[in-house]
């Protein structure tokens, strides 16, 4: 029987490495089926496997730390299925029963995060939740950043804005903040401010298009408020996008957009509790405010798609964001970097499969 390498959740705050039987191909796991809804991933529909991915790297999102680390939005009791809440996964399929996607073939993959098995050495995976990766000079390790752009992209296409000449911000600069970044100053937006408690992102988000980086951990909380009103003559951003998924910088959002703005909540919010919002400033500022969720299940998975062909062409420059790469033995190394990344420096911590 052979064996496999497999991040498991055992308990809130810990990741560990297990060995266990590579999957037979078939049968069905609890998760959401493509197309389905996107709040159906929290019902646990079934879905079918038609594919088998030999894994060569996982990515950690913010959103897997809120899981894993504070048990948030978690879609399973500990110890939790192997390989969850795995999303961002690059590999190569090794079995496969959907007609034109043959053995060989090198895929992104994006599955649900309840169903998600990216951090298994063998992952068991629907088609419609991986595609194949364009040929090129660009190293597949930086095509699987493919997977956070593609939702960031999506994100964009759900709630489209015309940023021309304004000043947006973007309140944090992991992966997903500096692609928003990068996008909306593409998109035009005149000015770009920006927000984290790294220095080492905010160098990034200066290539990036960022006309202005706000060091969080140096200004404290009502000092980026202030530094951004200052930098506004006191209106605050045409268009600000909350990048953290924590509840300080969430609340903190009403209070950094101008009366008539714009908010997009994009972040996965780090606790289940509720969380409260200056409704009355939200009410009298006249403010609108979208989230999104459910980038998997776009049909024909096109922002994922333009993502890739952005990387493959070199429109935008990824190698910095891969700051730390470790084996896959070490997962609970992995998740405590990325955790408390910012005295190392990181960016996107991953996993690789050897």
């Amino acid at each position: 029987m052979e064996m496999m390498k497999a991040g498991r959740m055992v308990d809130v705050g810990r990741m560990e490495c297990e060995e266990i039987p590579v999957p037979a191909l078939g049968g069905v796991s609890s998760g959401a089926a493509p197309s389905s809804r996107p709040d159906a991933a929290l019902g646990m529909t079934a879905v079918d496997h038609d594919v088998l991915i030999r894994s060569e790297m996982a990515s950690i999102c913010g959103s897997d730390l809120h899981m894993v680390m504070m048990g948030a939005g978690l879609a399973h009791r500990p110890p939790c299925p192997h390989g969850f809440p795995g999303h961002e996964g690059i590999g190569m399929v090794v079995e496969s029963r959907k007609p034109g996607l043959a053995e060989g073939t090198h895929v992104l993959t994006f599955p649900n995060p309840p169903v998600g098995e990216c951090f298994n050495a063998f992952q068991r995976i629907n088609s419609g939740y991986c595609v194949p990766l364009p040929a090129g000079d660009v190293p597949r390790s930086h095509l699987l950043m493919g997977q956070q752009l593609g939702t960031v992209i999506y994100a964009m296409r759900q709630h489209p804005r015309d940023v021309s000449g304004e000043t947006v911000l973007v309140m944090g600069q992991g992966s997903a903040g500096l692609f928003f970044t990068y996008l909306l100053k593409r998109a035009g937006a005149e000015r770009v401010i920006v927000s984290d408690l790294s220095p080492t992102r905010l160098a990034v988000a200066e290539a990036y298009g960022a006309d202005e980086c706000l060091n969080a951990a140096e200004l404290g909380n009502p000092g980026v408020i202030e530094a951004v009103k200052d930098m506004t003559d006191g209106r605050g951003a045409d268009y600000v996008v909350e990048a953290v998924g924590r509840s300080d910088t969430f609340l903190d959002s009403v209070e950094l957009v101008r009366m008539d703005g714009q908010l997009l909540w994009f972040g996965l919010p780090s606790t289940d509790d509720n969380i409260h919002v200056r409704f009355q400033k939200f009410f009298r500022k006249r403010l609108a405010a979208a989230s999104t969720y459910g980038a998997q299940d776009e049909p024909g998975a096109m922002s994922f798609r333009q993502a890739l062909r952005l990387i493959a062409s070199g429109d935008i420059d990824v190698s910095p964001l891969l700051s730390h790469v470790f084996d896959v033995s070490e997962i609970g190394d992995a998740f405590r970097l990325a955790h408390e990344p910012h005295d190392a420096g990181a960016l996107k911590v991953s996993v690789s499969f050897s």
